[in-house]
């Protein structure tokens, strides 16, 4: 016997693509700003670095700026404002771990401590070979 389901109405493409244009104007706004500011903190930085580190018993965050070609030598008043400038436009992040944003790309990303292949500390199967 077919018992009816009930079925929540389809949205028309049209106004998917109009919902999904807003979301990447936003994106791209939102990429744009971060970029700017992070310029105007220290300029010709495309990249910020985080680490959580410990100096005399106190936490504390260690943040490297960098530009095209390598790190940017910067003042504490400018990593302190790149990192709540990344902070703040990150809010949701854990910040206990490393973690590196690209401006120009706009990703937060992880960073992973990777061992050297030539190790063989690698304990997934197919990755020796």
């Amino acid at each position: 016997m077919n018992t009816p389901e009930r079925t929540e109405p389809r949205r028309p493409r049209a106004v998917l693509a109009i919902k999904g244009a807003r979301a990447a104007r936003a994106r791209t706004t939102f990429v744009r700003v971060v970029a700017r500011q992070l310029n105007q903190i220290a300029p010709g930085t495309v990249r910020v670095h985080t680490a959580p580190t410990t100096h005399n018993g106190r936490e504390t965050r260690a943040v490297v700026l960098y530009a095209e070609a390598g790190a940017l030598p910067t003042t504490a008043e400018q990593r302190r404002a790149a990192y709540g400038l990344i902070s703040r436009a990150f809010p949701e992040a854990d910040w206990t771990r490393a973690r590196t944003y690209d401006a120009r790309t706009g990703v937060l990303a992880a960073d992973e401590p990777t061992a050297p292949a030539a190790l063989g500390l690698d304990t997934a199967k197919g990755a020796r070979q």
